[in-house]
């Protein structure tokens, strides 16, 4: 039978005593980063999901507003051809009705739109970064017809 001694005792006391504080560090070290990871695959999921919806905007709005043809000249010599201010406002329109702002702007028969969307953040908020900002442009011609063969 052994036994325990106050030299023993103290020094297992010793040893306890030195180990204060390193577990909780490595512990806020560790959570720490794992938030920051699931935030940037959370939050950069939504940044995304945010782009494609202002990309699909951003073309829609393109579309509508071209659209807007001067039918008097496609009726009488058969050409498309953008009536720009027309083509600008129904792009406009569009995208107020999203509930969304853009620059637009009619270059010959191109229609551009650029969205710009703000995404509020969920856990990188934590750290600083309220929200991410995407950008997406889109572009449209008028087109006659059908062009191609129907699948």
């Amino acid at each position: 039978m052994t036994r325990t001694g106050p030299p023993r005792r103290q020094a297992l006391h010793r040893l306890r005593e030195d180990q204060d504080g390193r577990v909780t560090a490595f512990v806020v070290i560790i959570v720490t980063a794992i938030l920051l990871f699931a935030g940037l695959v959370l939050d950069g999921g939504l940044a995304l999901a945010a782009k494609v919806r202002a990309l699909g905007e951003a073309q829609e709005a393109a579309r509508a507003g071209a659209q807007e043809i001067d039918l008097a000249a496609y009726r009488a010599e058969g050409t498309l051809r953008l009536v720009p201010h027309q083509a600008s406002a129904a792009a406009r329109n569009y995208l107020a009705a999203a509930g969304h702002t853009g620059i637009v702007s009619v270059a010959g028969n191109t229609v551009n739109v650029t969205v710009m969307v703000s995404q509020s953040t969920q856990l990188l908020g934590l750290v600083g970064i309220g929200s991410i900002t995407v950008t997406a442009t889109g572009q449209a011609q008028p087109q006659r017809g059908i062009s191609g063969a129907i699948p």
